[in-house]
């Protein structure tokens, strides 16, 4: 509201005035005239005033900071647990007059600010509040002092999300102090560091194999995993984690993950630890003889394979081997895959048990019924029979009788005339007709000849001679049967 000069009334001026100093003498006015306005006090040489409460009146604290002087604070900068009262004497800092009042304008939370940071040293343990977060770390107040936790101080460990650190307090050290401009950079790693090797120390003259303890997973490799067991990390190997096949640790823990282990061996010299899981359940095989039997009929699951079998998992904990040589009585098997495949659901047979040693043979075709059974009544010597040739080889080609059973015809035994490969001979898959020669049961053998049948049928060089009444080509014939054939190799 503006008042215009020219509206006052001057003779209602001079009888106000008159009022407000006829109680005061010419030289009263001429002293009050010459007198100089009162100043704030100065600030000592750490910039603080010292002032004492008057008055608390909604918001504002009022101080009487000497000199016919006051100053007003905010409330909000006390402590909830510490309240202001009438004449508690407080050191602030000046923060200029507020043009309202006419008051000084102070702060307590500065002053603590200053004096914290004067008493600071590098080395020092603060305790701060998260107030923020960048790309670098954290941010911290600290008694009214902004401090910086950098990434890597956080933790022992690297932490990428740093959300849930927002609004907790945290313990530091500090390691660099800007005094000018009120900062400090902080580590918390450091406490934690030294925490750990405390706990180290003591936990190293406390364990003991047996002992259970609570871990956290800190590392993971192809062989093992490395669990925290309280300031010292042992190795949980792979083959310690579960009863079941494990192939990778990864697949079963994860970095962070909370789990109880047990000691199985302490090395104090060589600082190696062995930590065991599994240990802490039963141990499937100790039902597993009162559980299988050979002759048992199962179904399991393929796990894994390699070339001399395949591994099926029976029941949690407990596998069993099925022998490359137990897959099939009816196809040549070079390797498992030929007839399984990881994850196939399989029936099988047991055919032993050995808990000391914690294996279980296996059979797939002990369940379907052996071609062998029976194979001198139907092979007998001297018998004439037809088969495929399946395959060749330097001494020899092998015949399919029938599914499951083979024979084999010696080189020796293929021609009468010199040849050079079985090849010469016969074909894989042609059909021929052979004269059995023997049959080995237990070594399920069966030798066949194809120069016999047909030296039996009038079909050789020594038949034709004597027909034509060549005795010369019959004597010819009979040294070149007394000739070594090559080949030779016992089947």
């Amino acid at each position: 509201m503006s008042i215009d000069p020219r509206e006052l009334d001057e003779a209602q001026l001079n009888r106000e005035l008159a009022a407000e100093v006829g109680d005061l003498s010419p030289a009263d006015l001429d002293r009050l005239a010459s007198a100089e306005p009162s100043h704030a006090p100065a600030p000592d040489e750490k910039g603080r005033i010292r002032g004492r409460i008057i008055s608390i009146n909604g918001p504002d604290v009022f101080v009487d900071i000497g000199s016919k002087s006051e100053g007003v604070l905010p409330l909000d900068e006390f402590e909830p647990d510490s309240p202001p009262h009438v004449g508690q004497v407080l050191s602030l800092v000046a923060q200029g007059f507020d043009r309202e009042s006419g008051l000084m304008r102070l702060s307590l939370k500065e002053a603590k600010a200053r004096a914290n940071l004067e008493e600071l040293r590098v080395g020092d343990i603060v305790k701060g509040r998260v107030t923020g977060s960048n790309t670098g770390g954290l941010e911290l107040r600290i008694h009214g002092l902004r401090g910086f936790l950098p990434m890597s101080q956080i933790d022992i460990v690297r932490h990428d999300n740093v959300a849930a650190f927002m609004g907790h307090w945290l313990e530091c050290e500090v390691t660099e102090i800007d005094r000018r401009g009120k900062n400090l950079i902080l580590s918390r790693r450091r406490i934690l560091e030294r925490q750990r090797d405390e706990e180290r120390e003591q936990l190293r003259f406390q364990l003991a194999e047996g002992q259970v303890r609570k871990g956290v997973v800190r590392r993971i490799t192809d062989f093992g995993a490395f669990v925290d067991i309280g300031g010292l990390d042992g190795l949980l190997h792979v083959s310690d984690i579960s009863y079941s096949r494990v192939n990778h640790p990864g697949d079963v823990l994860k970095v962070g993950q909370e789990l109880e282990v047990k000691v199985l061996k302490v090395d104090l010299v060589k600082d190696r630890i062995s930590l065991g899981l599994k240990q802490l359940a039963p141990d499937p095989w100790t039902l597993a003889e009162g559980r299988y039997h050979p002759g048992d009929t199962l179904e399991g699951r393929v796990t894994k394979l390699m070339d001399f079998g395949a591994f099926v998992t029976l029941a949690d904990g407990i596998e069993g081997l099925i022998p490359v040589s137990e897959m099939s009585w009816t196809q040549r098997v070079m390797h498992p895959k030929d007839v399984v495949k990881v994850g196939d659901a399989v029936r099988v047979a047991v055919l032993a048990v050995d808990v000391a040693k914690r294996k279980i043979t296996l059979s797939l075709k002990a369940l379907s019924a052996d071609p062998w059974n029976g194979i001198t009544e139907r092979y007998a010597p001297d018998s004439v029979v037809s088969g495929a040739v399946t395959r060749l080889t330097q001494f020899g080609a092998f015949v399919q009788l029938e599914e499951g059973v083979e024979g084999l015809i010696h080189i020796s035994q293929l021609s009468d005339k010199r040849i050079r490969t079985p090849g010469d001979v016969v074909k894989v898959g042609e059909v021929i007709q052979v004269k059995v020669l023997s049959v080995d049961t237990e070594q399920r053998r069966i030798s066949l000849s194809l120069r016999a049948l047909t030296a039996a049928g009038g079909g050789g060089e020594e038949a034709a001679a004597t027909a034509g009444g060549d005795a010369a080509a019959a004597e010819s014939n009979k040294k070149a049967r007394q000739r070594p054939r090559r080949g030779g190799l016992s089947w």
